[in-house]
């Protein structure tokens, strides 16, 4: 092999790296920005949930609060378990 094939080697060899290097690139931007939009989504869900969660605690008091209510009442109501 002459100098100028063992060159044009060489240049092909690095514009083939550089092409994968920026194709790797490209597709770790993708994998990190769906790793941020998932990171949103599970902020989002957790916020659905603490809104739910206060929402179930409120009913478990009023449902506690109305058996109270009704258990303190015999003649008139009556609280079976079935």
């Amino acid at each position: 092999m002459d100098n100028d094939t063992v060159k044009r080697i060489d240049e092909l060899f690095k514009h083939h790296i550089g092409v994968l290097s920026e194709d790797f690139q490209h597709k770790f931007d993708l994998v990190i920005e769906g790793h941020k939009m998932l990171n949103e989504k599970v902020d989002r869900l957790e916020g659905r949930m603490d809104r739910l969660e206060t929402k179930v605690d409120g009913i478990a008091a009023d449902l506690a609060a109305h058996r109270a209510d009704t258990e303190a009442h015999h003649g008139v109501y009556r609280v079976k378990e079935g």
